[in-house]
């Protein structure tokens, strides 16, 4: 059990987004730590769900040779484009609760707003959780240049250790 945690179960986020490296690190989470997220009989543990989506930025999208011809989304698109994110959202956090319930492991969760990587480390501060789990693409280097990692900027931002679950490594293998 880490420091801090005697007594108590542990506090657990697991960042989930709709790829399958999220999915198997929460799979991981549940199959090698549900007896420390369920530390004690009196008090139950609980694992947390935190789903980050990007918000939608309203542009102006320029059509057309014309420099001052452009586009503009009527309110129904916009709200259309975001109802459509909050039920992709409930999707991917529906599938990763019957995951947990299938362990038999209580699970709540958390929908945030914002740039994944900073909104993760934030929640993870302000929940004082004891360790963050976030799962890895398998990128490889270039790749992960030029895309960004999630895995990699929580691991030097997050203030709570992070334990970073990488794919199996046939899945490794197709990502590079």
């Amino acid at each position: 059990m880490m420091a801090g945690t005697v007594g108590r179960s542990m506090k657990v986020m697991v960042a989930i987004d709709d790829s399958e490296g999220s999915f198997h690190a929460l799979q991981w989470t549940l199959d090698n730590l549900s007896n420390v997220i369920r530390a004690t009989p009196i008090d139950d543990g609980m694992v947390t769900l935190v789903h980050v989506q990007e918000p939608f930025q309203h542009r102006i999208f320029p059509v057309g040779s014309a420099a001052s011809t452009a586009v503009y989304l009527t309110s129904t698109a916009v709200e259309n484009i975001r109802k459509s994110q909050q039920e992709n959202s409930a999707r991917i956090l529906s599938r990763a609760l019957q995951i947990c319930e299938a362990k038999m492991v209580k699970a709540e969760t958390l929908i945030l707003d914002g740039e994944p990587r900073e909104m993760i480390c934030q929640a993870a501060e302000q929940m004082n959780v004891d360790l963050l789990v976030v799962g890895s693409r398998g990128f490889g280097m270039i790749k992960r240049t030029l895309l960004g990692s999630v895995s990699d900027y929580c691991a030097h931002h997050a203030k709570c250790p992070i334990l970073i679950v990488k794919p199996p490594r046939e899945q490794q293998q197709k990502s590079k």
